[in-house]
């Protein structure tokens, strides 16, 4: 995600997208450590995406006068992560054969 993309989502759609990524970080992060991820650079282009829409988040809260984590909070309850589950993702591995199990478990897909 670029800079321009990220601003013209709404609050909304800004907080879940951070968290749909942070849930794909977690995916990313198990994969890691079975030894299923292919592109390792992916976890420091997920982390700086979420980075970006945190800057984002922080700038609109600044421009309206709302506390810390105001956007983050409010919007959470809203999140589906079955909705961002259904959403393409990139090919990572970490949900593919004897593991989609376990990573369901972890992610709370069930």
């Amino acid at each position: 995600m670029n800079v321009e993309q990220i601003q013209k989502l709404d609050d909304q759609q800004l907080v879940h997208s951070e968290l749909g990524l942070e849930r794909e970080l977690i995916h990313a992060r198990f994969a890691l450590k079975t030894g299923q991820l292919d592109d390792t650079s992916r976890l420091s282009k997920i982390r700086k995406d979420i980075a970006r829409l945190r800057t984002v988040q922080r700038d609109r809260e600044r421009e309206q006068g709302l506390p810390n984590d105001f956007l983050r909070e409010k919007f959470r309850a809203s999140f589906d992560p079955k909705a961002q589950a259904e959403a393409p993702q990139e090919a990572d591995g970490a949900s593919k054969g004897f593991l989609k199990g376990i990573v369901d478990k972890v992610t709370g897909k069930e």
